[in-house]
């Protein structure tokens, strides 16, 4: 990645009726009774018989027939059996973001005399966040170690105090493979999992086991009375030459496509509902999906296993595409680049569509008695007002309304949405207003962890 070069939720959360048969079979007469008997059932009914030869006045083997006079009592209508109403749908949305990629200047810009808190950096889009029933960001950086100091570009090492701000936001997870993932080492990658960890947000991409680098993280979102169980995967191309240490092969997830499809089919035969994968490549400040890319989600789609792909990394928005192939033959969709979701970049240090991105909002159905699957998407420009604090901006939002916001004006804002339509296709509709929860936020299993 090329240096930029210049600085500038919620919390979330039969009875029956009696009636005279006695009469009523009198009333019917041994032979209709007869008729009947033989007619439904081809027995003859020998105790209805029975007991009216030894009704009162009777004579054996004959049955009365009264008036309506000497037997006045009605006989009971039927009431009929209510239609069952059936179980409704569970419909819920997953968002996901590009890159956080804290460079120094946007650290800078959530710099506090007590630290560091990005959340009013991200606070313009935490609507889209609180409002999805499920949000993935995507941490690229990793976090520093005890006693280091924070860094940016090349090797990066942000404030511990990202997690806590993403958490505080409405996000519930992250994925943290990437080319930078081991920008600090083993005790970096520790130092982010367990940052992510006390802030109660999810993870998966890097690992402190073995174990933990097998589990998917897991979100559990349960809506009218049922659960949807969600399995997160991800993988990243490489680490821009850093060695992942010999000994530790699990530290981070590269990219491995027969991986990812036995992860996938693993995390459904162990329960999961839905499969999410985050791939990290290609080529970086490309907005057309390379061959690489486009093959590999064509294969995870012909897999049949992945619902949904999430890609990053580009640093730019690309297409959104739905490919033949996914769960039960359905088609499944893909992002191919997500862009940044706030950086320091933008045209004067790479091309000007790094300063803006797409938050990608996925539509879940489960009808009661089939499975989940993604039922559509959508997505939103978010741009970064480098000069007014590195704050993340809902562009559609804006540009629908004819407005600037911070301290870009419309029609900055206008030129920037026309660049991520230009580039984002047509097979996905644009989301101009945020979603609203369907009900409590996710229940995040946390993946094995060491013991302390």
């Amino acid at each position: 990645m090329t240096p930029p070069d210049r600085p500038p939720r919620r919390h979330r959360p039969a009875g029956r009726a009696a009636g005279p048969a006695r009469a009523v079979l009198a009333a019917l007469g041994v032979a209709a009774v007869l008729a009947l008997g033989l007619a439904v059932t081809g027995v003859v009914p020998v105790p209805a018989l029975a007991g009216l030869a030894e009704r009162p006045g009777g004579t054996p083997g004959a049955a009365p027939s009264p008036s309506a006079a000497e037997d006045p009592t009605p006989r009971p209508t039927p009431t009929p059996s209510p239609t069952p109403t059936p179980p409704p749908d569970v419909s819920f949305t997953v968002l996901a973001a590009g890159d956080v990629l804290l460079h120094e200047p946007v650290m800078a810009s959530a710099r506090t005399p007590d630290g560091y808190d990005f959340r009013p950096l991200l606070a313009p889009v935490e609507p889209w966040v609180a409002g999805a029933d499920l949000a993935l960001c995507h941490l690229e950086v990793p976090v520093h170690p005890a006693g280091a100091t924070p860094s940016g570009y090349p090797l990066f090492g942000a404030p511990p105090q990202i997690a806590a701000s993403l958490a505080a936001g409405g996000w519930d997870g992250c994925s943290t493979a990437s080319n930078h993932s081991v920008d600090r080492g083993v005790a970096g990658v520790a130092a982010t999992l367990e940052a992510l960890d006390a802030a109660g947000l999810g993870h998966v991409g890097t690992a402190r086991t073995p174990e933990e680098a097998a589990a998917p993280q897991l979100y559990d979102v349960v809506r009218e009375g049922r659960t949807v169980r969600v399995a997160h995967l991800a993988a990243t191309y490489g680490t821009n030459g850093v060695p992942v240490p010999a000994d530790a092969p699990w530290t981070v997830t590269l990219l491995d496509t027969a991986s990812i499809v036995a992860q996938a089919s693993a995390a459904r035969a162990a329960g999961a509902d839905l499969v999410l994968a985050s791939i990290h490549c290609c080529v970086e400040y490309v907005s057309e999906p390379t061959p690489e890319q486009t093959a590999l989600a064509a294969e995870l789609a012909a897999s049949g296993v992945v619902d949904l792909v999430i890609g990053h990394h580009a640093h730019v928005p690309q297409t959104i595409a739905r490919l033949p192939g996914g769960p039960r033959g359905e088609g499944m969709w893909v992002a191919y680049g997500l862009g940044n979701l706030v950086s320091n970049q933008d045209g004067d240090c790479c091309t000007p569509r790094t300063d803006s991105g797409l938050l990608l909002t996925a539509t879940v159905r489960q009808p009661a008695d089939g499975p989940a699957s993604v039922v559509g998407v959508d997505w939103t420009a978010v741009t970064v007002d480098r000069f007014g604090g590195h704050r993340v901006l809902p562009a559609s939002a804006a540009v629908a309304a004819g407005q600037g916001a911070g301290t870009l004006d419309a029609a900055t804002l206008a030129t920037r949405r026309a660049r991520v339509v230009e580039v984002v296709g047509a097979e996905a509709p644009e989301r101009t207003v945020a979603p609203t929860p369907t009900g409590p936020a996710p229940v995040v299993v946390m993946r094995p962890a060491p013991t302390p």
